[in-house]
């Protein structure tokens, strides 16, 4: 079984925020496969049991808010002993634009705090992220604000297509393998940046 935990803040205040683009897909993988999202206050977090292509999954989204998401996730992974490297984590990235995404395994958090919890938890960088493209902020507003910012509506037809993104690299990671995954979804920045949509400010559909 594989661990798919998306990363985020709970509560209404922050629905549609940047940083809970992990939530986000999520939310679309759960509504689009049939899978139901139950809060478990013994984790800490939503759960939802169910399969992907064939493949058995657990759904997560920790409630321990984006700093402590490795509180939940940890607690989790000893119980249903998972290793790290069957754990596949979204969550939002600065440093891509809007629209694209970067599969990894065994990189140091580069700076995100939900990312250096999980690192802490699970005594490990093993896990497979999925780093999602939220861009940056223009001119002087910081970074921190920018992330809790709510995705204006014309960036909705770049969510969506952007989660259509996702969806066929975990298809392809959990069906096939994780090189396979990398090539499809790593392709996407160059795609980006060759069609011009590079810019820093640019949610997807439940």
């Amino acid at each position: 079984m594989r661990i798919l935990v998306g990363l985020g803040n709970p509560g209404t205040e922050y629905e549609l925020t940047r940083h809970n683009i992990g939530f986000i897909f999520i939310d679309r993988l759960a509504k689009r496969h049939g899978i139901t999202l139950k809060r478990e206050n013994k984790w800490d977090a939503e759960l939802g049991r169910g399969n992907l292509w064939g493949e058995p999954v657990l759904l997560v989204k920790p409630l321990t808010f984006m700093n402590g998401s490795g509180l939940a996730l940890g607690k989790i992974a000893r119980f249903f002993q998972i290793k790290p490297e069957q754990v596949v984590v979204f969550h939002d990235d600065l440093d891509l634009p809007l629209g694209a995404c970067r599969l990894a395994q065994g990189r140091g958090a580069g700076g995100h705090n939900g990312v250096k919890s999980l690192v802490e938890h699970l005594a490990s960088r093993d896990f497979i992220r999925f780093r999602v493209g939220v861009g940056r902020p223009f001119g002087t507003r910081a970074a921190a604000g920018f992330v809790l910012s709510r995705f204006a509506a014309e960036e909705l037809v770049k969510l969506e297509k952007l989660g259509d993104l996702l969806e066929e690299g975990l298809r392809v990671l959990l069906t096939r393998d994780l090189q396979m995954a990398m090539n499809l979804v790593n392709m996407s920045v160059a795609a980006l940046r060759a069609a011009g949509g590079v810019g820093g400010n640019s949610a997807l559909k439940k």
